[in-house]
């Protein structure tokens, strides 16, 4: 069995998490965030990041607004909403309780 599948699906489950943790530093515009992204190995393209921060927008999570670049065309900057904010929150209290559950069903079993 390839263990890279696998992987894989554990970084798609939580790129949202990831993306609303990126935004609520600062605003940024798609390159930014898929940098902030790659440097955490969270090994993502644009045609992966495109549709989720789509989904992040209609779901009032994250808004936009274009900018004028002085190094080519407008950009587009995302940056958290309070709902977004909230709901980070959210998903941040719900890594925890994950991350305990996984560590407490991995632990390595003691000796007897």
């Amino acid at each position: 069995m390839n263990t890279e599948n696998t992987k894989a699906q554990m970084r798609k489950g939580v790129l949202e998490y990831c993306i609303l943790a990126v935004l609520a530093q600062d605003r940024k515009y798609a390159t930014e965030i898929l940098i902030h992204l790659k440097e955490a190995k969270m090994i993502v393209v644009e045609g992966t990041l495109y549709p989720l921060l789509a989904r992040l927008k209609t779901a009032c999570l994250l808004e936009y607004e274009w900018e004028e670049s002085t190094s080519g065309p407008p950009r587009k900057y995302y940056q958290i909403t309070k709902e977004g904010i909230l709901f980070l929150k959210e998903l941040s209290n719900g890594w925890e309780e994950l991350q305990q559950a996984v560590e407490l069903l991995t632990k390595n079993p003691k000796s007897s």
